[in-house]
């Protein structure tokens, strides 16, 4: 650990120093699998406690670049909480914090500018049932109507309404976001959203006929997910994603 980092630590208790690692190995991630968009979107997760603290990352840094240290501390009116070379991108804030103050499940908002997830969110019909991976996403999806860059607190309102108690929100013309009860919840099911739309533009581009799949099997996805994960969410496939980075890039515990 450098010297950075140990100054971080020995700043934070156990919890938020185990947070701020999954949060720096989910932006590492998205990275490493090609989500990522330069500087730009964003990845939050709340802090335990009452008082709706977050992190989410310093603006200006490449999601390759960010450690658990370099994380930015903010409360819901975006204020740093602990001292911070770095600040933080005003349009991810109101996406965030509008749905971490909405939602008390959403312990991790993760959003993404995806090329496949940009590509679907401008397609009129959205997600079209075409693949098992689409099941999943479909059984709790919602959509948001673009506004232009996400730098007004009154559009706040509309995307909670908008996004509901849904896990999956696409907003149109704009790209991906997912809600967790834990950073590897929103990373999983990031990957089959992402997944689901890169899947969605192949089979368009194919030129062939579509097969959707039937209404019955859409309606127990959730029961199956519940039964293919042991009702561990993405916690399941988390450990196996944190040795996988940990062989390619450890940095980001820093």
């Amino acid at each position: 650990m450098n010297e950075s980092a140990s100054e971080i630590r020995s700043q934070v208790g156990d919890a938020e120093w185990r947070l701020r690692v999954d949060l720096a190995a989910c932006y590492r991630l998205v990275a490493m699998f090609g989500w990522d968009d330069l500087i730009f979107t964003h990845i939050s997760a709340r802090l335990p406690g009452p008082e709706h603290h977050f992190l989410i990352n310093p603006y200006g840094l490449m999601f390759s670049e960010i450690t658990a240290s370099s994380l930015v501390k903010v409360d819901l009116d975006g204020k740093k909480v602990v001292d911070s070379p770095y600040e933080i991108n005003p349009a991810g804030f109101i996406i965030h914090s509008a749905v971490h103050a909405a939602r008390e499940d959403a312990q991790c908002v993760l959003h993404v500018h995806s090329v496949n997830g940009v590509a679907v969110s401008a397609q009129q019909d959205g997600v079209l049932p075409l693949s098992q991976h689409s099941i999943f996403v479909l059984s709790s999806l919602a959509y948001h109507d673009y506004e232009g860059v996400a730098l007004e607190e009154d559009e706040k309102p509309r995307l909670v309404r908008d996004l509901g108690d849904k896990r999956f929100l696409m907003l149109r013309n704009h790209g991906l976001l997912t809600v967790g009860r834990s950073v590897a919840e929103a990373f999983v099911a990031m990957y089959f959203f992402e997944t689901t739309c890169m899947i969605q533009v192949r089979a368009m581009g194919g030129g062939q006929a579509l097969r959707r799949i039937s209404q019955h099997i859409l309606d127990g996805a959730q029961t199956q997910w519940e039964l293919v994960t042991r009702g561990a969410g993405g916690g399941l496939a988390w450990p196996a994603l944190l040795r996988k980075l940990d062989r390619a890039d450890p940095g980001y515990r820093n």
